[in-house]
């Protein structure tokens, strides 16, 4: 072999194992708060894209046409769980030509495993609404459950491209240092929080009241996912009175006029949050997010005086 031939066998050898060494892991995310995370955990060797839009309910994503090409070619999904993404996930999933990313697969990244699921049925009837078997599957709204998430997408990761695990587990622990210090300065932003009575549309906030302290005493929805009766939301307003509950949580992804309607009946004041991250231009990312919904919500209580 001459000496030509020798430096474009090497100058070969480098470039496959280049192109090996910096291969970016292609991962899907449900929502875009999750795509957040998973950004900051993976770094430059992971390129992430959402499914879901910030102003949709999860419960309701549509099948959009691009989703499929994008599942067939990623390395791993990342997903809230406990059936959260039963409307478009699984389907999605059954068809895809991708196994890796199944559920049981490397590539499947469930960020609800290890979590103690609140409002867990005792029976599961369609009679009773949108009820989910494994639990309420809303835990993301809760800065708490933050690090739970953080480490199951460092875990999942680290399953699929464990030459970087390290990597992986240091940028774990520095997004998990930002959330801890944003949680200092949302336990005195949330101190006034305590005891307040709220009502929510739909029953997503289970997590999140718990975390602030708020005490929920009825939503908008007479059963999960069902559009409320008219006598229910009389019902509601005159419980609302009688409680004096000074607090209306809307959820940005529903319609706005039965809020407003409960705010005139009622004096309560109507604070707006977000369900997913994006959904408004200071919620781009995860913990703008929860700050945002912090903020609207100590903002509301404010303003009721």
């Amino acid at each position: 072999m001459n000496l030509l031939s020798t430096i474009r066998t090497t100058l070969t050898v480098l470039v496959l194992f280049s192109a090996q060494a910096f291969a970016t892991l292609r991962i899907v995310a449900t929502t875009p708060d999750l795509a957040d995370i998973t950004r900051q955990i993976g770094g430059d060797q992971v390129k992430v894209e959402s499914l879901a839009k910030g102003t949709e309910d999860i419960h309701a994503v549509p099948q959009r046409p691009s989703f499929l090409p994008k599942l067939n070619q990623a390395d791993a999904v990342v997903l809230i769980g406990l059936e959260a993404e039963h409307a478009f996930l699984p389907a999605l999933l059954e068809v895809a030509q991708n196994p890796n990313i199944l559920r049981g697969k490397p590539g499947y990244i469930d960020c609800s495993e290890g979590l103690a699921p609140m409002d867990v049925p005792a029976t599961v009837s369609r009679a009773e609404g949108e009820l989910h078997p494994e639990g309420n599957p809303h835990y993301n709204f809760d800065p708490r459950k933050g690090p739970m998430i953080a480490d199951n997408i460092a875990k999942g990761l680290s399953r699929i491209d464990p030459t970087h695990a390290a990597l992986y587990a240091q940028n774990r622990d520095e997004f998990k240092k930002s959330l801890a210090a944003k949680q200092a300065e949302w336990k005195t932003l949330i101190a006034p929080l305590q005891g307040v009575k709220a009502v929510c549309h739909h029953a997503d906030m289970v997590y999140f009241a718990n975390y602030l302290g708020v005490n929920l005493v009825g939503t908008v929805e007479l059963k999960p996912g069902i559009p409320p009766p008219p006598k229910h939301l009389e019902e509601l307003a005159q419980l609302m009175k009688s409680e004096h509950v000074p607090l209306i949580i809307h959820e940005i992804q529903y319609p706005s006029d039965t809020a407003q309607w409960l705010a005139q009946q009622t004096g309560a004041k109507i604070a707006d949050i977000a369900t997913m991250g994006n959904a408004f231009p200071d919620s781009k990312t995860y913990l703008g997010m929860i700050d945002h919904n912090i903020r609207a919500i100590v903002a509301a209580v404010k303003a009721h005086g």
